[in-house]
């Protein structure tokens, strides 16, 4: 392992190459993000994922058979995921180191996901700006678990609102956190970042209580949220700063967000609450049963289009500012390695 954190292997050369692609990344998921019908990982990744958890409840296990299986299936498909975007990237390499480097770049981008969650604030509120209500909840339906049919107005915007403030947390920013930590690593961003990636989906497909994931997925659950806890407190103190109201936004959060049963969604939708001035959480309706959500943050202002458009900015902001920190620690660590070189 010594040999990993050699001199020789960790040039300046390298600190800036692995800027360069988590620069190259950001600004590709920025102007590109995921176009519909393209190849994607997540989509191998969730494959993967159902082929598993198929096979596992064919076997009619009981529920401690299911459980150890379901931890194997979910340390697997994260290992799995990191390991194959490693040798992607080496094997792109051996091509050409251009060609690695593009690989590196496209296969970050893909963990990232801002521009895919903007688009999808956007799919819906186009057609609120003209009235038509029924385009709305059908898009909406394709992005929330609540059913959507009977929601109005205020009800979608405020629907969005809590989907582009609980997404900002795991789509980009817990992402964008793994790709800044594995570049410090001697695997690089893509490896870590993907094995997050395969954790929030094994989450978002296995992750829930209710059967028949009840034993499959507690434990894909519990570890997804132990990876993010961190990247989403960072998040919220973030955002504090972000909207020039710490405190404030601080103790709205600590008041609020400990009422959500998830130990994350609910910080980060607080969080943005706050900064915003407005209220998430309520009466929400899941395959026809009525769920109250805990309230989060204060009424100041209603729910309108321009706060959807502000949170989107504070996420953007967010991430730059993550990724400005991790590009000049790099760059420092390159000034370091010259000097100390040279020494």
């Amino acid at each position: 392992m010594s040999a990993l954190w050699s001199s020789e292997l960790w040039s300046s050369d390298l600190w800036v190459q692995r800027a360069l692609v988590l620069g190259l990344a950001a600004g590709l998921d920025r102007i590109v993000g995921d176009p519909w019908g393209w190849p994607h990982p997540v989509q191998a990744i969730g494959r993967v994922i159902g082929w598993g958890s198929r096979a596992i409840q064919r076997l009619k296990l009981p529920p401690s058979g299911e459980r150890r299986l379901g931890v194997i299936l979910a340390l697997g498909v994260m290992l799995g995921s990191g390991l194959v975007g490693w040798w992607a990237v080496h094997l792109a390499g051996m091509v050409h180191p251009m060609v690695g480097i593009a690989a590196e770049v496209v296969l970050l981008a893909s963990c990232l996901a801002g521009r895919s969650l903007r688009r999808a604030a956007e799919e819906v509120l186009n057609p609120l700006a003209v009235a038509d209500i029924p385009t709305a909840r059908q898009r909406l339906a394709l992005y929330v678990g609540r059913d959507t049919e009977n929601l109005d107005e205020p009800e979608i915007l405020r629907a969005v609102l809590e989907t582009v403030s609980e997404n900002a947390t795991d789509g980009v920013l817990a992402p964008l956190f793994y790709a800044l930590v594995g570049a410090f690593l001697p695997w690089g961003s893509v490896p870590v970042a993907l094995a997050y990636k395969a954790a929030s989906t094994l989450d978002s497909m296995v992750g829930y209580r209710e059967a028949p994931y009840t034993h499959l997925g507690w434990f894909s659950a519990r570890f997804e949220d132990g990876l993010t806890w961190l990247p989403c407190r960072l998040t919220v103190l973030t955002i504090a700063l972000l909207s020039g109201r710490p405190r404030q936004v601080v103790r709205l959060c600590r008041r609020d967000a400990p009422a959500d049963p998830s130990p994350n969604a609910g910080w980060s939708e607080c969080a943005y609450a706050a900064a915003l001035g407005v209220q998430l959480g309520g009466r929400n309706i899941y395959r026809g049963q009525v769920k109250e959500k805990p309230l989060l943050g204060d009424a100041v202002r209603s729910i309108e289009c321009d706060r959807i458009l502000a949170a989107l900015a504070l996420t953007r902001r967010a991430a730059l500012l993550w990724l400005g920190l991790g590009v000049s620690a790099l760059a420092a660590a390159a000034l370091w390695n010259n000097q100390y070189i040279s020494f």
